[in-house]
């Protein structure tokens, strides 16, 4: 059984940064894929970035690219979200997730990841 704890988000202007961690009470060998998720009500809970922990593969949503980055420090079972220039529209509770598929066209799909953390809340004033 993987925990992942997910780090305080906060409040942050549009325009400066903020880094999320996830943290993994292990690595177990059937654990593959790292994914942060992000829900808004009334929205659905939707695909932000995921990390493979071999190769340090990435994947990312187009609505974050060039501004969020995913990376993962194996000595420490962490993940980390860097959220550069972050603007309003991303504010939401953001999960990571840990899933064993190794078939990156199905990172976007919540129901792939087995296990989750907590959600933290990211706010983005304007």
């Amino acid at each position: 059984h993987v925990q992942l704890v997910a780090s305080a988000g906060g409040l942050v202007q549009a325009g400066a940064s903020l880094r999320l961690s996830c943290a993994a009470s292990c690595r177990i060998f059937s654990t593959y894929v790292i994914g942060w998720f992000r829900q808004a009500p009334p929205e659905d809970r939707e695909f932000v970035a995921a990390i493979t922990w071999i190769g340090g593969n990435t994947y990312y949503t187009d609505s974050v690219k060039g501004r969020f980055t995913i990376s993962r420090d194996n000595t420490k079972n962490t993940v980390y979200l860097q959220m550069n220039s972050p603007k309003p529209e991303d504010t939401a509770v953001y999960y990571c997730a840990s899933g064993s598929l190794r078939d990156p066209t199905w990172y976007k799909n919540s129901g792939v990841y087995e296990y989750w953390g907590q959600g933290t809340q990211v706010t983005v004033s304007s």
